[in-house]
């Protein structure tokens, strides 16, 4: 494999068809258990690859060097392998600005609640900070040193106004599921949800009904893809080509599902 993505459970990943709609290299899906996985990075036979759940973090020891955002993050997506030497970025934080940049949901001031805990949530974090976030709770199944409950949560930050879901609470295959009930968050303006498949959440669904701004993951995928292939091969691509291939991956979906 010369390009590619890894992580854990794969079947639901439209990363092949946006790299190779991006760019002109074969790009391979690669799920690896956590067993094959340790067997996989000690021989890093590969150009470059994209890591996804539950590899993010998991990756960095097996890294020559990281990119000072990957660094920040503690989260690296993006791997390429120089000389035998691998070398770790992180995409998901432009990836992510790109997505609220794109949808005008300004976190400058707000009080953001992020759901989930795990690589993603720290590149979401990282992004609401640098766009100066007025705080920032995050929120877990259990507590940790850094996030709270879910029960907490409810007690004590139903006014968050802007809410973003990191966790996989409601990917498919199990799209009937939301991580939170949005109607008990009453001054909350914008929900972004990292999860691309489906191309609305129940989450989102909600989001819009209850007349919030709602945003799925698709554009964060294609954003990070592009800036994913600058790495990759060491080039710079024109940034309108992330529109252009996620109106067309988002309308082929649609058809798929006969929307």
């Amino acid at each position: 494999m010369d390009y590619g993505l890894i992580g854990e459970k794969l079947g639901h990943s439209y990363s092949k068809e946006i790299h190779e709609m991006l760019t002109d290299y074969t790009y391979d899906i690669h799920p690896l258990s956590k067993e094959e996985f340790k067997e996989f990075m000690e021989k890093h036979e590969f150009k470059a690859i994209n890591v996804t759940i539950p590899y993010k973090r998991d990756v960095i020891p097996f890294l020559h060097e990281m990119d000072d955002n990957a660094r920040a993050i503690g989260a690296v997506n993006t791997i390429v392998n120089k000389g035998g030497k691998l070398y770790g970025h992180n995409t998901d934080f432009s990836g992510f600005m790109y997505m609220l940049n794109k949808h005008k949901i300004n976190p400058s001031g707000k009080k953001c609640v992020v759901l989930g805990d795990g690589g993603a949530s720290k590149a979401v974090v990282a992004v609401l900070k640098k766009m100066g976030a007025g705080s920032i709770v995050i929120v877990d199944i259990i507590k940790t040193e850094t996030a709270i409950t879910y029960d907490e949560c409810f007690a004590k930050h139903t006014d968050a106004n802007i809410i973003v879901n990191t966790s996989p609470v409601g990917m498919y295959p199990k799209c009937d599921a939301s991580p939170v009930d949005l109607q008990k968050f009453a001054e909350c303006e914008a929900v972004a949800d990292v999860i691309y498949n489906p191309l609305e959440t129940k989450l989102i669904v909600q989001a819009k009904e209850l007349g919030m701004a709602g945003v799925n993951g698709l554009e964060m995928l294609v954003a990070q893809a592009l800036y994913a292939i600058e790495f990759f091969l060491e080039t710079s691509l024109d940034e309108a080509k992330i529109d252009e291939v996620y109106q067309k991956i988002y309308n082929d979906k649609l058809k798929e599902a006969n929307i």
